[in-house]
Protein backbone atom coordinates (compact mmCIF):
# COMPACT_ATOMS: atom_id res chain seq x y z
CA UNK A 1 0.00 0.00 0.00
CA UNK A 2 2.33 2.28 1.16
CA UNK A 3 4.81 1.79 -2.02
CA UNK A 4 2.47 2.95 -4.44
CA UNK A 5 3.09 7.04 -4.80
CA UNK A 6 -0.98 7.40 -5.46
CA UNK A 7 -0.83 6.31 -1.58
CA UNK A 8 1.58 8.99 -0.70
CA UNK A 9 -0.15 11.79 -3.15
CA UNK A 10 -3.57 10.93 -1.13
CA UNK A 11 -1.93 10.86 2.56
CA UNK A 12 -0.83 14.30 1.14
CA UNK A 13 -4.22 15.36 0.35
CA UNK A 14 -5.52 13.97 3.84
CA UNK A 15 -3.50 15.79 5.77
CA UNK A 16 -4.80 18.83 4.18
CA UNK A 17 -8.24 18.44 4.61
CA UNK A 18 -7.78 17.59 8.21
CA UNK A 19 -5.44 21.01 8.84
CA UNK A 20 -8.49 22.69 6.74
CA UNK A 21 -10.70 21.19 9.40
CA UNK A 22 -9.25 22.91 12.43
CA UNK A 23 -7.82 26.57 10.72
CA UNK A 24 -9.22 29.59 10.75
CA UNK A 25 -9.94 30.69 7.01
CA UNK A 26 -10.04 34.53 7.55
CA UNK A 27 -10.38 37.33 9.95
CA UNK A 28 -12.67 40.20 9.57
CA UNK A 29 -12.13 43.36 10.71
CA UNK A 30 -15.56 44.36 13.35
CA UNK A 31 -16.69 46.62 15.53
CA UNK A 32 -16.05 44.46 18.56
CA UNK A 33 -12.31 43.81 17.02
CA UNK A 34 -11.04 40.88 14.60
CA UNK A 35 -12.92 38.10 14.35
CA UNK A 36 -11.86 34.90 12.91
CA UNK A 37 -13.91 32.49 10.85
CA UNK A 38 -13.09 28.70 10.02
CA UNK A 39 -13.56 26.99 7.45
CA UNK A 40 -17.06 25.19 9.28
CA UNK A 41 -18.37 28.40 9.97
CA UNK A 42 -17.52 29.80 6.62
CA UNK A 43 -21.67 30.30 4.46
CA UNK A 44 -23.54 27.86 6.92
CA UNK A 45 -23.85 25.15 6.58
CA UNK A 46 -22.76 24.62 3.05
CA UNK A 47 -19.26 25.10 3.40
CA UNK A 48 -19.09 23.21 6.42
CA UNK A 49 -21.11 20.50 4.44
CA UNK A 50 -18.56 20.15 1.64
CA UNK A 51 -15.76 20.07 3.64
CA UNK A 52 -16.94 16.64 5.65
CA UNK A 53 -17.98 15.20 1.96
CA UNK A 54 -14.48 16.00 0.89
CA UNK A 55 -12.95 14.77 4.22
CA UNK A 56 -14.99 11.24 3.57
CA UNK A 57 -13.90 11.38 -0.03
CA UNK A 58 -10.57 11.76 0.20
CA UNK A 59 -10.15 9.47 3.68
CA UNK A 60 -12.32 7.04 1.91
CA UNK A 61 -10.36 7.00 -1.37
CA UNK A 62 -6.79 6.56 1.23
CA UNK A 63 -8.37 3.17 2.47
CA UNK A 64 -9.71 1.14 -0.32
CA UNK A 65 -6.26 0.73 -2.45
CA UNK A 66 -7.25 -2.85 -3.04
CA UNK A 67 -9.50 -1.43 -5.87
CA UNK A 68 -7.72 0.99 -8.17
CA UNK A 69 -10.34 1.57 -9.98
CA UNK A 70 -12.79 2.86 -7.38
CA UNK A 71 -9.93 4.36 -6.13
CA UNK A 72 -9.14 6.44 -9.17
CA UNK A 73 -13.04 7.49 -9.50
CA UNK A 74 -12.86 8.29 -5.89
CA UNK A 75 -9.73 10.55 -6.25
CA UNK A 76 -10.97 12.24 -9.31
CA UNK A 77 -14.53 13.17 -7.53
CA UNK A 78 -12.77 14.72 -4.55
CA UNK A 79 -10.55 16.74 -6.76
CA UNK A 80 -13.78 18.12 -8.51
CA UNK A 81 -15.43 18.97 -5.19
CA UNK A 82 -11.42 20.31 -3.72
CA UNK A 83 -11.58 22.71 -7.12
CA UNK A 84 -15.50 23.66 -6.06
CA UNK A 85 -14.08 24.63 -3.19
CA UNK A 86 -11.52 26.66 -4.17
CA UNK A 87 -13.53 28.64 -6.51
CA UNK A 88 -16.21 28.97 -3.84
CA UNK A 89 -13.39 30.55 -1.96
CA UNK A 90 -11.79 32.92 -4.86
CA UNK A 91 -15.83 33.94 -5.17
CA UNK A 92 -16.01 34.65 -1.04
CA UNK A 93 -12.29 36.81 -1.93
CA UNK A 94 -13.63 38.52 -4.59
CA UNK A 95 -17.30 39.59 -3.52
CA UNK A 96 -16.98 40.24 0.28
CA UNK A 97 -14.67 43.13 1.52
CA UNK A 98 -12.78 42.99 4.78
CA UNK A 99 -11.56 39.89 5.15
CA UNK A 100 -7.95 39.29 5.11
CA UNK A 101 -7.65 35.31 3.96
CA UNK A 102 -4.98 33.09 5.37
CA UNK A 103 -2.70 31.32 3.28
CA UNK A 104 -4.77 28.21 3.98
CA UNK A 105 -6.90 29.24 1.55
CA UNK A 106 -4.87 27.47 -1.43
CA UNK A 107 -4.92 24.37 0.25
CA UNK A 108 -8.16 23.09 -1.47
CA UNK A 109 -6.34 24.07 -5.24
CA UNK A 110 -3.47 21.74 -3.51
CA UNK A 111 -5.53 18.95 -2.66
CA UNK A 112 -7.01 18.87 -6.10
CA UNK A 113 -4.21 18.31 -7.87
CA UNK A 114 -2.54 15.68 -5.30
CA UNK A 115 -5.81 13.92 -6.08
CA UNK A 116 -5.09 14.56 -9.56
CA UNK A 117 -2.18 12.85 -9.74
CA UNK A 118 -3.14 10.12 -7.06
CA UNK A 119 -5.73 9.30 -9.84
CA UNK A 120 -3.49 9.37 -12.36
CA UNK A 121 -1.20 7.11 -10.37
CA UNK A 122 -3.97 4.84 -10.25
CA UNK A 123 -4.95 4.47 -13.65
CA UNK A 124 -1.20 3.23 -14.46
CA UNK A 125 -1.45 1.11 -12.38
CA UNK A 126 -4.35 -0.49 -14.08
CA UNK A 127 -3.10 -0.37 -17.14
CA UNK A 128 0.11 -2.27 -15.82
CA UNK A 129 -1.66 -4.76 -14.36
CA UNK A 130 -3.84 -5.54 -17.54
CA UNK A 131 -0.89 -5.59 -19.50
CA UNK A 132 0.54 -8.22 -17.43
CA UNK A 133 -2.53 -10.18 -17.57
CA UNK A 134 -2.36 -9.76 -21.39
CA UNK A 135 0.77 -11.71 -21.34
CA UNK A 136 -0.37 -13.92 -18.99
CA UNK A 137 -3.53 -15.28 -20.99
CA UNK A 138 -1.08 -15.17 -24.05
CA UNK A 139 1.29 -17.45 -22.77
CA UNK A 140 -1.50 -19.78 -21.65
CA UNK A 141 -2.57 -20.03 -24.61
CA UNK A 142 0.06 -21.36 -26.83
CA UNK A 143 0.81 -23.46 -24.04
CA UNK A 144 4.62 -21.89 -22.48
CA UNK A 145 4.79 -21.87 -19.16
Amino acid sequence: MWQRIQTLYLLISTALVITLCFTTAFTLATPDGLERVSYWQLQKPYFGILLGILTFLVVLALVVFKSRILQMRLATLSAIVALGMQGWLVWMYLTFEGPVFRWTVIFPLIIAICNLLAARGCFQDQLMVESAYRVRERRKKHGKK
